[in-house]
């Protein structure tokens, strides 16, 4: 059971699972591979979940394989991030289009990022634990970085009175017109 909402860029979606809640607490059903699949259109293999705890300010992305891409169903459990999407896929009606929106523990609002994507999010709470869940493994020789500050994206994260920590890997983004597409 949840709300699924369309967003601007092909295949991505807001979901929020429906809550219950009574005086001892709340209850929701966080992943549900029916349910997504109805929703995406496809059933996906879910091979690996990641878990990220970041402080205030810090930036991770924007990251995709270029080899074994990666759908991605990520979610914030506690704390708040900007989490964005680019849209890599030269085929794609939202090709060289970029997402952001906020996730977080209150809101409990989930973003499935198909394949094709890259993916980064900025830590806006005082700290933030992040989970993901991936449909293919791991691939560091395939893992590439576009730069989280290209002027040609022009993202717009929330940097206002904000020092922001990128890590030297991050650092070392290239450019989106530089960066490696998928078909």
């Amino acid at each position: 059971m949840m709300n699924v909402v369309s967003v601007p860029l092909q295949g991505v979606y807001e979901i929020v699972p429906k809550k219950f809640e009574d005086n001892r607490g709340w209850f929701l059903e966080s992943f549900n591979l029916r349910d997504l699949s109805a929703v995406i259109g496809k059933s996906h293999n879910f091979v690996q979940d990641n878990h990220s705890y970041s402080r205030r300010g810090v930036l991770r992305g924007m990251h995709y394989q270029i080899e074994n891409p990666q759908g991605k169903l990520v979610r914030v459990v506690s704390g708040e991030v900007y989490d964005v999407v680019v849209d890599l896929r030269v085929s794609s009606r939202t090709y060289g289009k970029c997402y952001g929106t906020y996730l977080s523990g209150e809101n409990m609002k989930q973003l499935w990022v198909p394949p094709g994507l890259a993916h980064g999010f900025l830590v806006v709470s005082p700290e933030a634990q992040f989970l993901y869940k991936t449909t293919d493994y791991y691939n560091s020789s395939a893992e590439r970085c576009i730069a989280w500050d290209d002027p040609d994206l022009n993202i717009s994260w929330p940097l206002q009175h904000r020092e922001i920590f990128v890590s030297n890997k991050d650092r070392q983004g290239v450019t989106f017109k530089a960066a490696e597409k998928f078909d």
